[in-house]
């Protein structure tokens, strides 16, 4: 197995965690806040998928899914095209609603595209450094490392959430 192939078979847990987490909700359901402030199972499966998309997108050179695709109309969400979830006020937090179907979808396209620009990589492009504005500098296999750790966080809470207001009661 590849270093790339490694990395595919990673990010292929991320869609099936959170498909798993929104399957069979209701976007009012995938609305609902476990406690106040908190984040939804809407907002957590959109924030994986954005990030991914926008910092997939950065390393590959290429514009994200989210508006070559069309996702963003498609959403209609009262954010700028460029939102990621980064930041957001709580309310904010409560604006990100959809379906299950419009979710999974985005996020489908999103690991589509990440697992092509894998596929690109031969294992020493994972030494080049992307960015120096650390120290140390980062490399582009640290970056995907990074990328993957937040989206399997989050996919990971979105199952917690779920558990919390569907079978805690």
């Amino acid at each position: 197995m590849t270093p790339a192939e490694l990395l595919a078979e990673a990010f292929a847990r991320v869609p099936e965690t959170v498909e798993r987490a929104v399957d069979g909700l209701s976007t009012e359901q995938l609305a609902t806040r476990p406690a106040a402030g908190a984040n939804t199972l809407a907002w957590l499966a959109w924030h994986t998928a954005r990030g991914q998309d926008a910092q997939v997108a950065d390393l590959a050179g290429t514009e994200q899914v989210w508006t070559a695709d069309g996702w963003v109309e498609r959403f209609g969400l009262p954010f700028p095209a460029d939102a990621l979830g980064y930041g957001m006020s709580s309310e904010d937090v409560g604006r990100v609603r959809a379906s299950a179907e419009l979710l999974t979808g985005y996020l489908r396209a999103v690991h589509e595209r990440t697992v092509a620009y894998l596929g690109t990589l031969a294992p020493e492009d994972l030494d080049e450094v992307v960015d120096e504005a650390w120290d140390p500098p980062v490399t582009r296999g640290a970056r995907l490392v990074s990328i993957l750790d937040d989206c399997t966080q989050h996919a990971g809470q979105a199952g917690y959430v779920r558990g919390l207001l569907f079978f805690s009661r």
